[in-house]
């Protein structure tokens, strides 16, 4: 196999890679924040009084979820534009 068709291969598998890093990400985050947001919204119907303190937390929980998918898209940007797999040599 030459060196080309390696490159290929190697960027191939990595575009794979980023569309489930992605994708994965994302249907994982969408469906934490619709359960918490149910969650929430069952907790106030249930005691009103205690809206304030849940949500306060619902926000910080919706930052985490969300950063950590955003952290995943970075990832997955590295891995499109500066690939660390493909050897030094056959850039």
């Amino acid at each position: 196999m030459d060196k080309l068709q390696l490159v290929a291969m190697i960027q191939a598998y990595t575009g794979i890679g980023i569309g489930l890093i992605i994708g994965l990400g994302a249907l994982g985050a969408c469906i934490g924040v619709g359960i918490m947001c149910s969650r929430f919204l069952e907790g106030a119907a249930r005691q009103p009084e205690l809206m304030d303190t849940l949500q306060g937390k619902v926000f910080l929980l919706l930052g985490l979820i969300d950063a950590s998918f955003i952290i995943g898209v970075g990832l997955a940007m590295m891995f499109a534009f500066a690939n660390p797999l493909i050897p030094g040599g056959l850039r």
